[in-house]
């Protein structure tokens, strides 16, 4: 007897996972949770809530700091970066998780959302037919599937759904849908907020705050960041005046700084700004931020008069300013003292406020020599009787400082574009609802043939249900008028119910 030869086993090669993948797949997962990406966007929220709460630097002036908080707390706050939370490192690193979870979820859902977008659902079957919530059975008097479908379909295009045959090979149907681009809009929320992220990750990293302070006529192409060493711009901002503006009862109204960029020598730019209407140039912004009184003089209106000839001319002179009276006279002011008290023999300042004001001029006279004037007299100092001119106070021009903060946020374009993105999103998502019907004709468990109906929204399903009613209504009645014509009869024929 031959010997029965059983053919040898088949090697399965069974794919192994290991723990790697493993531990990838399940971080991966964890990332594209939603609950993940929800306490990712809450602890965002409430840094950046946090962010506003306290004082942030360069913008709060470094003695507005201390009288806030003690010396230790502000040691905390600076160690942990809650007084620079926008640029801190563990801030853009939960922008940079949010963003990862969104990139997630969107890639591990987006497959089943582009077939459901791509290939809608158009013909149901019996298992559809019976789980849907929103559907009615209407009788179709004469057997008329035809008639049924027509009716059907102008009822469907007059509400907007837009419908179309359906030919299958043992079915016929008709299919609906308003607003399916709605179902993408996820999408374009979930774009716009990485965009968002995005642009606060390249400020985070690119982009500084600094501070720089101008009085009127000075200019400086160096601000001062909150840590580090001052940082050089390619051009220079100059000041060219400021000042402040009062309501009736002298309350303050609002700063403003009038501000020229100059570079190459040339004023390239000139713009008067207040709070919240910076200036913008070479995607550096200066802000209004801070205004007040320096305590020196900005300007001295005297005037002049010849004491031989009674001849007098007003003039306006500043710090260290000489101005020619004459050929042979020329006045400098010297010193300005705003409130000066004399004490052992010397003039002294009391306090930067005007309450007591001097001025020392000094006056040079090819036949006189040097002479110094002292408004008012002060003995033992003035020489005033010596002067060809005699000199009287007129008005009193005390300079003022603007604090500018200046920032470099390259970033913006992509938070802007997120918000203008996220405005589209969320009109997609909340105004426009993707509404699906259908129309089949069946038999029901009698074997009448019956038009059966079914719709579903996406959301506001109330509304829809509602709807939906009015829609089974429109059909019955149109099928009834059909039924009794012997004809198809439009939609308007429903007018006059």
């Amino acid at each position: 007897m031959a010997a029965t030869v059983q053919p040898a086993p088949r090697k399965i090669q069974e794919r192994s996972v290991g723990p790697r993948s493993i531990w990838q797949k399940s971080i991966w997962q964890t990332l594209g949770a939603i609950k993940t990406g929800v306490i990712l966007l809450i602890l965002i929220v409430i840094l950046s809530a946090a962010g506003t709460v306290i004082l942030q630097r360069p913008t709060t002036d470094a003695d507005e700091m201390q009288r806030a908080y003690s010396p230790q707390v502000l040691r905390v706050l600076d160690a942990v970066g809650l007084t620079d939370v926008f640029h801190a490192w563990w801030f853009v690193l939960l922008l940079s998780l949010v963003s990862l979870s969104i990139i997630a979820a969107s890639v591990q859902r987006f497959p089943n959302a582009w077939r459901f977008f791509s290939r809608p659902y158009k013909s149901p079957d019996e298992a559809f037919r019976k789980a849907l919530p929103s559907q009615r059975l209407i009788p179709i008097e004469g057997d008329d599937e035809e008639a049924a479908l027509s009716v059907a379909d102008r009822v469907f295009r007059k509400a907007g759904f837009g419908p179309e045959r359906i030919v299958r090979e043992n079915s016929f149907s008709v299919f609906g849908e308003r607003h399916r681009f709605s179902e993408m809009a996820v999408y374009v929320v979930h774009a716009s907020l990485l965009l968002i992220f995005l642009g606060g990750i390249v400020d985070a990293l690119y982009g500084w705050r600094a501070f720089v302070t101008l009085t009127r006529g000075q200019q400086s192409s160096q601000v001062e960041p909150q840590k580090g060493v001052k940082r050089d711009l390619p051009f220079a901002v100059r000041c060219e005046g400021a000042g402040q503006e009062n309501y009736a009862d002298g309350s303050p109204k609002r700063w403003w700084s009038d501000l020229a960029v100059v570079k190459d020598g040339q004023v390239v730019l000139r713009k008067q700004i207040v709070v919240n209407d910076p200036l913008v140039y070479d995607g550096v912004r200066f802000y209004q931020a801070s205004y007040g009184k320096t305590g020196k003089l900005d300007k001295l209106v005297l005037t002049a008069t010849l004491k031989n000839g009674g001849v007098s001319k007003e003039i306006a002179i500043h710090p260290d300013e000489t101005v020619a009276l004459d050929d042979e006279t020329t006045v400098r002011l010297a010193e300005f003292i705003p409130d000066y008290v004399v004490g052992d023999g010397q003039v002294y300042a009391r306090s930067n406020e005007l309450q007591n004001p001097a001025a020392h001029l000094v006056v040079e006279s090819k036949k006189s020599g040097s002479i110094n004037v002292w408004l008012p007299p002060i003995p033992g100092h003035e020489q005033n009787a010596s002067s060809p001119y005699a000199f009287e106070g007129k008005d009193i021009q005390m300079a003022y400082f603007t604090g500018l903060e200046v920032s470099h946020e390259p970033g913006q374009w992509g938070v802007w574009a997120g918000v203008v993105l996220m405005g589209f999103g969320l009109a997609f998502v909340f105004y426009f609802v993707h509404t699906r019907v259908w129309a089949v004709p069946v038999r029901d468990a009698r074997g009448r043939l019956m038009l059966w109906i079914g719709g579903t929204a996406n959301k506001n399903k109330d509304v829809f249900e509602r709807r939906f009613r009015e829609l089974g209504e429109q059909i019955a009645a149109e099928l009834k008028i059909s039924a009794k014509t012997g004809a198809d009869a439009p939609v308007s024929a429903l007018a006059g119910k």
